[in-house]
């Protein structure tokens, strides 16, 4: 894959933006949206089977539906091209345009605190840092696309 396409998909702190929850065009919107369009008017048949299957969890569709449409209108671009709607107190992303890098681990001052993550980020930011900078961005990548971020 081409460092361009990389970037478009790896967030500076290493994060996969392109399988969050908020990235448009990301898996989790376009699988949301055909799920949308496949349930299609599925809001009687909820109605009816819970009565007619006592199935309490149909009672829930609706809420189900509310998520549902919220994942399949995510707009976020990835924090490269856009603000993260995620993380508001990550500094990563200007950080890494003011030192001129594409990942915080290619930084003369890697790891520093200037990140902004809370504990379980900062954890979770170092060993996808380590980890690129041991195997390269491009087999990190390799090894991580096809798994869920979350």
């Amino acid at each position: 894959m081409i460092l361009t396409e990389l970037l478009a998909k790896l967030g500076p702190c290493g994060l996969n933006c392109s399988k969050c929850f908020a990235f448009c065009d990301g898996s989790i919107q376009k699988l949301s949206s055909e799920l949308k369009e496949n349930l299609g008017n599925f809001d009687i048949y909820a109605e009816r089977f819970q009565v007619l299957l006592n199935e309490p969890v149909f009672a829930i569709y609706p809420d189900f539906k509310i998520m549902l449409d919220h994942l399949s209108k995510a707009q976020c671009k990835g924090c490269r091209n856009d603000a993260c709607k995620l993380f508001t107190a990550c500094n990563v992303k200007q950080c890494s345009k003011d030192r001129s890098v594409d990942f915080c681990f290619q930084c003369i001052e890697f790891p520093c605190s200037k990140h902004g993550f809370d504990e379980h980020l900062e954890k979770r930011w170092l060993s996808i840092q380590n980890k690129m900078k041991e195997v390269g961005v491009e087999s990190y990548f390799e090894e991580i696309k096809d798994t869920p971020r979350y």
